[in-house]
């Protein structure tokens, strides 16, 4: 496999820095120019990532595409990168959400276009290195580093609480990751490696394999985010340009669940078993409260951000099901809603960019003025509540039905989250669309040319995951089991 694609995870990691290269270069006053490098580079590497997908062993649990350099030679760690079938769909899935971020921002970015397009492509190698990085120093570099760009996007092209809510989120994140970078040195200095696979079924006492655990969880809770560490979101989302949503939705959220089942699972399987009662609990607390908390906003981009947090509720369910069903359904769940709540910001940013009102009350009647967008908006909010036929179902379906297996009650208490999912959706969309035209909305420009190549793509994806959803569950299903077999 590596012989056939030598050094493509390299490729797909760092293509982005030819663009960055040439964008250094490239003056200010040259915008056009510096979107097109942008896209042609990005959408490029995305070609990339697919030959990778088509390269994929779906029989091997293994990692595959393995490339092993000596990095820190002192300490003994490595430039060590690989995929299996938890982490391959989350690297095409980066490159996708920042190449229709490019796609998306095209007309509404205005100012600082140069160093917008350079934080999306420095945004874009952080991501695709957290999920393919073995290395648990590289890991961390990766997870770090994200926090830059997005920092500034959203600092930068945000909204007037633009500041707050950096902060927030930049807090919350960089100080739930010390923990974890507490627990890798403790690893490091116990048994003098860094490398993942080197770690995984290394013993500990029952007390300090909890403390290590909790201290990656912290983390990723606070990057899912669960409920209670979660309220930096709603800020950031509310106060990120439309790209900076995107991301977050998109892939930023996920590092935390992919962390979850790369590290946590793996690495630490007495404690998750310890723990696993108390997070499928949260888990359910984030479902319902977050659904209720969807009912009560009035701006667009607020309700979205809360309806990710009830989302990333069924996949900690899943997650912590502990079983195959469960897992698989976690890790397509977190793909669909990459992509279902990615395309829902975008929505909000094409009609945010004609009216900048992001509440929901000054909308009304947009079936009428914008029918097109109306129909995109309508494949997006029925994916999102699960309707069969939908990728949105099946994840939901896998994830309720592996939790069932093990855990009834607390699936009959997860369940509801479906029907208030459906009714927060379903208003928000009788509100926005339907109902008397308002004034505000009369005579807004129809969709661009940009716009439709970014959405396209997303209800595409929609439909053919949600009629064949082996397409991701053939990548993922050897690779789990191969993990759940820790908990037999």
């Amino acid at each position: 496999m590596t012989s056939t694609l030598p050094n493509i995870l390299s490729w797909i990691l760092w293509l982005p820095l030819i663009a960055i290269v040439i964008l250094f270069f490239l003056p200010r006053r040259n915008e056009t120019a510096i979107k097109w490098v942008s896209l042609i580079v990005i959408l490029v590497d995305f070609i990339l990532s697919l030959i990778l997908l088509g390269y994929f062993d779906f029989s091997n649990p293994n990692f595959q595409f393995v490339e092993k350099r000596k990095w820190i030679d002192f300490i003994n760690s490595y430039y060590y990168l690989g995929v299996d079938g938890i982490s391959i769909l989350f690297v095409p899935l980066s490159v996708l959400v920042t190449l229709l971020c490019i796609l998306i921002s095209w007309d509404s970015i205005k100012d600082k276009v140069k160093e917008f397009y350079l934080s999306l492509l420095v945004t874009n190698i952080a991501m695709v290195g957290v999920f393919c990085a073995l290395d648990l120093l590289l890991f961390y570099l990766f997870w770090e580093a994200i926090l830059i760009p997005m920092y500034l996007i959203i600092g930068v092209w945000g909204g007037p609480r633009r500041i707050y809510s950096t902060f927030k989120f930049f807090l919350y994140t960089f100080i739930g990751s010390v923990f974890m970078l507490i627990a890798i040195i403790y690893m490091y200095i116990k048994f003098g490696t860094f490398e993942y696979t080197a770690l995984v079924g290394k013993d500990y006492p029952l007390h300090i394999e909890k403390l290590l655990f909790l201290a990656f969880a912290v983390a990723f809770a606070i990057k899912v985010p669960m409920w209670p560490v979660h309220t930096w979101l709603p800020d950031a989302h509310t106060e990120a340009p439309t790209a900076g949503s995107v991301i977050l939705a998109g892939i930023l959220i996920k590092m935390g669940g992919y962390g979850f089942v790369r590290f946590c699972l793996p690495l630490f399987p007495e404690a998750t078993l310890f723990f696993a009662k108390a997070i499928l609990v949260l888990s359910v607390v984030a479902i319902i409260y977050a659904g209720f908390a969807c009912l009560a906003q009035d701006d667009l981009k607020r309700l979205i951000a809360y309806s990710s947090v009830s989302h990333m509720g069924f996949v900690t369910l899943g997650i912590f099901s502990l079983n195959p069903i469960g897992v698989q359904g976690a890790i397509l769940q977190m793909i669909n809603h990459g992509i279902v709540t990615g395309a829902l910001f975008m929505c909000v940013g094409v009609v945010y960019d004609r009216t900048h009102s992001r509440a929901i009350s000054y909308y009304g009647g947009l079936a009428t003025t914008m029918p097109l967008y109306a129909a995109f908006f309508m494949v997006f909010t029925l994916a999102s509540i699960g309707l069969p036929g939908t990728n949105g179902f099946i994840g939901e379906f896998l994830i309720l039905l592996g939790s069932f297996l093990n855990n009834k009650v607390i699936t009959a208490f997860a369940a509801t989250g479906v029907i208030i999912g459906a009714a927060y959706m379903l208003w928000l969309y009788q509100r926005v669309f339907f109902q008397q035209v308002n004034p505000n909305v009369v005579g807004l420009e129809p969709l661009k040319v940009n716009e439709l190549a970014a959405l396209i793509p997303m209800v595409v994806l929609v439909f053919l995951i949600g009629f064949f959803p082996n397409l991701c569950l053939d990548f993922m299903r050897s690779s789990v089991d191969a993990l759940i077999m820790n908990f037999k």
